[in-house]
């Protein structure tokens, strides 16, 4: 049972997609928007993964997958579409290059989910499927998540450092 996993994710999933909604510093109104739909709606993306996971009728698993789906498309398309404005506006021409590279990572990174999650849907079973379902997830959360992090150390970094150049001016 992957539990452990979703609780994982439902409370760190919504918060880097925050944390690059934060580091982008936008307008505060936008800010609050994208931070609360974002967050909500990689939280419903987690929760409705997680029923179909712990089932082993077929049926039931592409259920729950296609309705964790539909969150899913929603961050997808705003980190792909809906932030681009929002990314070409930021204080130099790095940052805009780093929070682009964030977004992107973050989808490629994502798109690997939904195959992993299909494992068991499309005939493994036993030690192999689980075996590759942990390699899987494993290796996405990693550059979901750490390499994810270090893209958003740079780009704090970069911020600073116009922040403090602009200081002595």
């Amino acid at each position: 049972n992957d539990a452990y996993r979703y609780v994982d994710w439902l409370l760190t999933v919504p918060l880097l997609l925050i944390e690059l909604i934060l580091v982008m510093k936008l307008p505060a109104e936008q800010t609050k928007r994208l931070s609360w739909s974002l967050g909500l709606a990689s939280a419903l993306m987690v929760a409705l993964g997680y029923p179909g996971e712990i089932q082993d009728k077929l049926f039931v698993r592409w259920f729950w997958w296609a309705l964790a789906m539909v969150p899913f498309c929603f961050v997808v398309f705003q980190l792909m579409v809906g932030l681009n404005e929002a990314t070409s506006k930021q204080a130099s021409s790095t940052a805009s290059a780093l929070v682009s590279s964030a977004r992107y990572l973050t989808v490629v990174s994502w798109l690997t989910y939904p195959f992993v999650y299909i494992i068991k849907n499309v005939g493994l079973a036993g030690p192999v499927a689980t075996m590759s379902e942990q390699i899987g997830y494993s290796v996405a959360d990693v550059v979901a998540k750490a390499v994810f992090g270090v893209l958003i150390w740079a780009i704090a970094a970069e911020k600073s450092k116009i922040e403090e150049e602009s200081a002595l001016l």
